[in-house]
């Protein structure tokens, strides 16, 4: 492991220099990075994977229950998968301007809340999906999330369906036994093989097969943004472990 830093103003100037220094820099963030936007984690000490429900976190999460659970699983994705009041924080915004300074090639995130498109982030690989796509299963048709929370207003356990078909609606988020997008996979190893520079933040970095990408980074500087330890800390060579909207505030 090389540099330890644990001072956010350390860390928002280490970070401005090596943004400035690359020029094929890529983002690879987790539910960290949305903290600050109020959306809460999963596996943080007040994480939703700490918090009590009718059923465990992952369970609801599943494309099992999805399928044989539909009312419970709708309720919990309305109440705690959608947070349409949320909005960007700055280390969304440093990321969006990073891109168009032309500093950052891409930004590969776990995260399904689509806070980089609303800082202005265009070149984003969504590994888990969106919540503000929901696709009918039967023709396609696509449903933005503020129209799954209206279809559910008088019941958030309500199970849409499509107002033109009749089929069933499914978010279009990557649950539990289900596999990752091809085409999004491909981007994104694609992004990070090319990369010189990877910053990887706010991620426990647990959750395969998204943490195994990190092993197509070759580039010469690697970067750790993280509150708590990582398995993979000790291949960083920065590891910064102060607050990540403090520390992209540059």
């Amino acid at each position: 492991m090389g540099q330890n830093i644990t001072d956010a103003a350390e860390a928002r100037e280490v970070l401005s220099r090596l943004f400035a220094g690359h020029r094929r820099a890529v983002f690879f963030g987790g539910a960290g990075v949305s903290t600050a936007s109020g959306i809460p984690d999963f596996r943080s000490v007040d994480g939703l994977y700490h918090q009590t429900f009718a059923y465990p976190p992952e369970v609801m999460l599943s494309h099992e229950f999805y399928e044989t659970h539909p009312e419970d699983f709708f309720a919990f994705y309305r109440q705690k998968m959608i947070a349409l009041d949320a909005r960007p924080n700055r280390c969304h915004r440093k990321l969006a301007s990073l891109e168009a300074a032309g500093s950052l090639s891409a930004v590969v995130t776990q995260n399904i809340d689509g806070l980089h498109q609303a800082a202005g982030s265009t070149c984003v690989w969504e590994l888990h999906g969106s919540v503000h796509r929901n696709i009918c299963q039967r023709c396609g048709a696509v449903y933005d999330a503020a129209w799954v929370l209206a279809d559910g207003a008088s019941d958030i356990r309500h199970v849409p369906v499509c107002p033109a078909c009749g089929g069933a609606i499914k978010p279009d988020v990557v649950l539990y036994g289900e596999p990752l997008s091809e085409r999004v996979l491909a981007g994104a190893i694609a992004a990070i093989s090319s990369a010189d520079l990877l910053v990887i933040g706010g991620t426990s970095l647990v959750v395969y097969p998204a943490a195994g990408l990190t092993q197509y980074f070759a580039g010469d500087t690697l970067v750790m943004v993280n509150r708590d330890a990582t398995p993979q800390d000790a291949a960083a060579d920065v590891l910064v472990t102060c607050d990540i909207d403090e520390a992209f505030a540059f």
